[in-house]
């Protein structure tokens, strides 16, 4: 059990939390979710110590251990991949390194042999004969192969780090483990294996995640960090999002009886139990929602971003033939190959692949890179709107962002009407005075919406639109393509997002395509599929 008892924080005279008591104990996983900027990476971090808060204390119960995803990928450069996994039980290590300290002594004495039977002794206590075998597993299990766990981590790539890290925290059970954002940077298959390892973890988890399916699968308690202060709700992302829209519903709707509104939730709390016991968590966890307390249920203070897409002429049947399209990288190297695809009105595309891959897709049917072979055509109704993975040309100059929309504007539009669009993404006021070059990773993405939904385009391209938005602005953007009725193609690492949005999956490789009429899940769970995925993105 680990518990923050009155523990306050702020900076000069902006307050992050006040006074918040919280306890986190037994076999569950408590999602801390919170608007950018809430404080939840903070918050983390007083909890591992990384930091004090201004007043108030951490207390962790006695002969317990906490185990934290480190965020610092330099830390152990030194250190070989396997010692970097078994570092992450200090104690565990420092027995070790003692024993084997002893061990190297020229002038052994009895004393060093009494020592190191005792060394010996604690050592097998904490399973220590199993830890290079079991620090070896996690490693395989997050996508680090054999011939790698060898390697010091400087020659380890920055996303192989971040695995390498993830098994630290993970290795020697910890009583506490602390996540921050830990499917970063990890593919599905990865994803789906920390699931099941969390889902099977018999002890505490705290975790801070942009990623809806991680936070549904896993938590069994979510963390809500509003107006200062830490409320805690059973079940999962899903079922608090859902709960406290309905909750806002019904204190908008103030001349509904309160008879009417306890069924309403009732039958809310019934569907949703009902729903939690096909998941994938474990039989113990079930039961969370049934323990629910109405009265507890809150509408949340989060502002969504107002996405909302138009079109200025629906498209015809014609929307883009690609024939034989192929591009290689720098080095030569095939990205992918025997691409044919026809789009249809109305598909809602997922592009799977390598990263590279993909965007250079997406780059070559926007004109900004010229293809290795082959050739594409829009449709004479077809007009597109690109939002890049790379936004960065885009950010440039010193403007405020008033002019900065407006350039994108056609015709002339006055401040009022660019305004509005600034505010439906949550630029109010004085804000959108603020220079576009000094803009958060975030803030630019919702301008860049704001320069999409202007274009009233037909056919719209995204690459990877989630990335720097908070849960909020996924959710919004996730449910506004739900809505779109023209045509997408997109890439997301978000399952939930590709999930929802795609009713095509198209995966680009070396070897060619895969291209399949059905949902994410549909794709990913096929085992015919799987086999054949392998074969087009071999090298």
């Amino acid at each position: 059990m680990i518990e923050a008892q009155n523990v306050s924080l702020q900076y000069g005279k902006r307050i992050l939390f006040d006074e918040v008591n919280i306890k986190f104990l037994g076999d569950n996983c408590y999602g801390i979710i919170g608007a950018n900027g809430a404080g939840k990476s903070t918050f983390l971090k007083i909890l591992s110590g990384e930091i004090d808060p201004n007043s108030g204390k951490v207390y962790l119960e006695p002969g317990k251990r906490m185990a934290v995803l480190s965020q610092n990928h330099y830390a152990f450069d030194k250190f070989t991949v396997l010692d970097t996994v078994i570092k992450g039980h200090d104690k565990l290590w420092k027995i070790m390194k003692e024993k084997d300290a002893v061990y190297a002594k020229e002038d052994f004495s009895e004393a060093d042999g009494i020592k190191a039977a005792e060394l010996e002794a604690e050592f097998a206590e904490m399973d220590g004969w199993n830890a290079e075998s079991d620090a070896a597993a996690l490693l395989s299990g997050l996508g680090i192969v054999e011939a790698d766990h060898y390697r010091t981590m400087d020659e380890m790539s920055g996303n192989q780090k971040v695995r390498v890290l993830l098994a630290q925290a993970l290795f020697g059970n910890p009583d506490i483990l602390i996540l921050d954002e830990p499917t970063n940077d990890l593919d599905v298959k990865t994803i789906s294996w920390l699931e099941d390892f969390l889902l099977d973890f018999k002890n505490t988890v705290i975790v801070v995640s942009h990623d809806r399916h991680f936070l549904d699968t896993v938590c069994t308690n979510i963390v809500d960090i509003d107006f200062n202060k830490m409320t805690v709700y059973s079940g999962n992302y899903t079922f608090w999002y859902e709960s406290s829209q309905l909750a806002l519903r019904q204190r908008q709707n103030a001349n509904k009886k309160a008879e009417q509104k306890k069924k309403e939730l009732q039958e809310f709390v019934s569907r949703f139990s009902a729903n939690a016991s096909k998941s994938k968590q474990a039989t113990s966890r079930k039961k969370l929602l049934e323990k629910i307390n109405l009265d507890d249920i809150k509408p949340s203070s989060r502002r969504y971003p107002g996405i909302i897409w138009t079109q200025t002429r629906e498209a015809g049947n014609q929307i883009l033939h690609i024939e034989n399209l192929s591009q290689t990288d720098q080095d030569g190297n095939i990205l992918f190959q025997d691409v044919n695809i026809n789009v249809s009105k109305g598909d809602k595309i997922s592009i799977l692949g390598d990263s590279r891959a993909v965007s250079a897709f997406f780059e070559i049917l926007n004109g900004n890179k010229e293809a290795k072979t082959g050739i594409f055509e829009f449709g004479q109704t077809i007009s597109t709107s690109y939002l890049p993975s790379d936004n960065s040309s885009y950010f440039d100059s010193s403007i405020n962002l008033v002019d900065w929309l407006r350039q994108y504007s056609e015709g002339e539009k006055d401040e009022v009407y660019i305004r509005g669009f600034l505010g439906k993404m949550l630029f109010s006021g004085e804000e959108v005075l603020k220079k576009s070059s000094v803009l958060s990773g975030g803030e630019k993405m919702r301008c860049m919406l704001s320069k999409m939904m202007l274009a009233e385009a037909n056919l719209l391209m995204l690459d990877e639109p989630t990335n720097h938005l908070d849960l909020e602005s996924i959710t919004a953007l996730n449910n506004s393509l739900i809505d779109f009725k023209g045509t997408i193609m997109f890439t997301s690492h978000d399952h939930t997002f590709t999930q929802t949005v795609a009713n095509r999956i198209i995966e680009i490789g070396p070897k060619g395509m895969l291209d399949k009429v059905m949902s994410y899940d549909e794709y990913l769970e096929s085992d015919k599929i799987a086999i054949q995925r392998e074969e087009i993105q071999a090298v």
